[in-house]
């Protein structure tokens, strides 16, 4: 077997020392003295230094010959190189080829983006594609990080479901057994709640799906959600940890992926500019005012579709919360506005450039009638939610949530045109593979 070896462990201030790296050719470049070959191990790149006077006419011919993607282990000694990827290379002894590679399909050459996610399995490998990559995990550790720290417990809610959290009609259905109808989650919401009357202050983090008929740059029909739900919190209460939240998780993500931004010719300050800023906590009726201001033919009532939440966020310059919305086109289980009857306790946090809507959230209604009077208008069936009403009839209390779309977020730190980028394997209404 191989011997493992992170190349950020290895001691750079011994030269003698000559460890084994185990990778794949990202790419080759050089002259006929002295080849640099990029070898891509552990996510990373890093700089081999192929000299032909140290290595011999013969290897050296092998290693100018290295098709794309050849899996190699080399041999050599680390030193200091600034110009470097890492900051570093590694002088070549020896190299020993593992797999070899034939007409790798993605050159550097320009690749439309129908081709490139045809071939997205080994799209991933790209430099580009790593930087993407190595953001997400970085913003998911932070979110798993900041509740943890801030006494959240982790809820793992159900992905097949009978019960629903908001339309029927963006609902992938499947048969289940002799039980009848089960559905993919849009949301672990319902579910999250009960935890929160057992643990106060919980979260879940996974896979939610929609099976919304949209082809815009901000959909996915499967996508990661962020949920917490916490008990004895109102809605000022909510809004407060949401920002602080999003400021957070922003924040440790930027500093951790610096280098993988400048990857992505992304300037992050901007966007921490953004974050220095109170969010604005805007009245919906306030948006429709502003947005007929603009010349927009909306009113009263009607949903605020991508392109006017944009005009919004250029009116304030930054991200705005835009609360209060009217009842009839929120969910069922928002709480009801005790001083405007026609709107509930609902906010959607609503990013600039373009990116949108990252964030929905709203108080529950803790009422038991008042639930079971909104299912009934949604033609919901309440027998179908007697669990969920029973958070109701036993020591109900004042409690508050929130949901936050994972790819929205990724586009707006890496600054990307489109989500699809955002997740290894997009899936949108015209693909499932690969």
């Amino acid at each position: 077997m191989i011997p493992s070896l992170d190349p950020k462990e290895t001691k750079t201030s011994d030269a003698k020392v000559t460890l084994p790296l185990q990778g794949w050719v990202q790419g080759l470049r050089g002259n006929n003295h002295v080849q640099f070959l990029q070898l891509r191990t552990n996510g990373e790149i890093f700089q081999v230094v192929c000299e032909k006077e140290k290595l011999g006419e013969e290897m050296f011919k092998q290693i100018k010959s290295l098709p794309q993607e050849t899996s190699l282990v080399v041999t050599g000694t680390w030193q200091d190189n600034p110009k470097a990827p890492s900051g570093k290379e590694l002088l070549l002894i020896s190299f020993e080829i593992v797999g070899s590679s034939s007409d790798y399909p993605i050159t550097p050459k320009e690749h439309g983006p129908d081709f490139l996610h045809n071939h997205r399995h080994l799209w991933l490998r790209s430099k580009r594609q790593l930087a993407i990559q190595r953001v997400r995990s970085e913003l998911s550790f932070a979110i798993r990080e900041f509740f943890r720290n801030d006494g959240y417990t982790l809820i793992d809610t159900p992905i097949l479901t009978g019960s629903i959290g908001e339309s029927a009609g963006t609902l992938f259905s499947t048969e289940y057994f002799d039980l009848g109808q089960a559905y993919l989650a849009q949301t672990g919401q319902l579910y999250l709640e009960t935890a929160a009357f057992a643990h106060s202050k919980v979260y879940c983090f996974g896979p939610t799906f929609r099976a919304e008929k949209s082809k815009t740059k901000r959909h996915l029909t499967e996508f990661w959600m962020l949920e917490a739900e916490t008990a004895f919190l109102g809605q000022e209460g909510n809004l407060d940890l949401q920002e602080r939240f999003v400021k957070s998780v922003l924040k440790t993500t930027i500093e951790r992926t610096r280098e993988d931004l400048k990857t992505l010719d992304r300037d992050p300050q901007p966007l921490l500019n953004y974050l220095e800023k109170p969010f604005p906590r805007v009245d919906y009726k306030e948006a429709i005012n502003i947005l007929q201001s603009a010349g927009e033919a909306i009113t009263w009532g009607e949903d605020i579709n991508a392109e006017r939440e944009q005009i919004l966020t250029n009116h304030y310059g930054t991200a705005i919360f835009i609360q209060n919305f009217p009842r009839a086109i929120k969910a069922f289980y928002m709480k009801q506005n005790p001083n405007d009857p026609k709107t509930v306790l609902s906010a959607d946090l609503i990013a600039p450039d373009g990116i949108g809507e990252i964030i929905g959230g709203s108080e529950r209604e803790e009422s038991y009638e008042k639930i079971v009077e909104r299912l009934q208008e949604e033609g919901l069936p309440p027998e179908d939610y007697s669990w969920y009403l029973d958070l109701r009839k036993y020591g109900s209390v004042p409690h508050a949530g929130f949901g936050m779309g994972l790819e929205r977020v990724i586009a707006w730190v890496c600054g990307l045109p489109h989500i699809r980028e955002c997740i290894p394997f997009p899936r949108m209404i015209y693909r499932l593979t690969p």
